[in-house]
């Protein structure tokens, strides 16, 4: 997965967070690419075969601060 990352990320958002999937634990580190990646079908295709559907509804943020990275 990391070759699809652009190889310049100074520009991101930060989160602290929990998982995706049950049982959600807290204290998961997120960054968010300020920049998309284009991605054929096929790549998403693949992409998706890696992980199992595992979104949940939008959680309150509860306290977190998004922090954003620009240099």
């Amino acid at each position: 997965m990391t070759r699809s990352l652009p190889e310049e990320t100074d520009e991101y958002y930060h989160y602290s967070g929990s998982l995706t999937t049950p049982p959600c634990s807290e204290g998961v580190k997120w960054y968010v690419m300020d920049e998309k990646i284009e991605a054929s079908s096929a790549q998403i295709t693949q992409f998706q075969g890696f992980f199992n559907m595992n979104a949940r509804p939008i959680q309150p943020l509860n306290g977190r601060v998004i922090t954003e990275r620009n240099d």
